[in-house]
């Protein structure tokens, strides 16, 4: 069963959204609050002035994270693991809001989504999917590496409290 929502908020490790301006890459904390379902999320994440929109970045309990990505009126989403949906809360949205159907707790674990949202940042499916296959990587090792990848790992890894490697 889904976490409740007042847990939900208490189960994020961390919420950022990481947005150009002036061509560098800004990273912002965001409260867990405002990640609990994705169109929260995406509302806060229309608050930040991104050059090509405003990448949200969210970590739930060591366990999957969630990527939303929103440019004007458009939000793309992808997960790192649609099984979370029978455990927490905001992956039952997100894949609710897939429109990817029901999940058994006996599903193999596979992303979902948009796994192409960052392509015209220069990390594609095949990135992301090697990222995600990386058994040794905790969620936000993970997008410590997406992060890298896209230009602003260090930053990443300061706001989170990531030592680098």
């Amino acid at each position: 069963m889904p976490a409740t929502s007042s847990t939900a908020s208490e189960s994020v490790d961390f919420a950022l959204a990481a947005y150009r301006e002036d061509g560098r890459w800004q990273v912002a904390e965001l409260t867990p609050d405002r990640a609990t379902d994705v169109e929260t999320l995406a509302a806060a994440l229309r608050r930040f002035p991104g050059e090509g929109g405003t990448l949200g970045m969210v970590a739930v309990e060591e366990d999957f994270f969630v990527l939303v990505r929103v440019a004007g009126h458009q939000t793309r989403v992808m997960i790192s693991d649609i099984t979370a949906a029978t455990e927490w809360e905001i992956a039952a949205d997100v894949v609710e809001h897939l429109g990817l159907g029901p999940v058994e707790d006996d599903d193999d674990a596979e992303p979902g989504g948009d796994l192409e949202l960052l392509r015209d940042l220069g990390v594609g499916a095949v990135d992301i999917a090697e990222i995600l296959d990386d058994d040794e990587l905790y969620p936000d090792e993970m997008l410590s590496e997406v992060a890298r990848a896209l230009g602003f790992g260090e930053i990443f890894d300061d706001v989170v409290g990531l030592t680098s490697a």
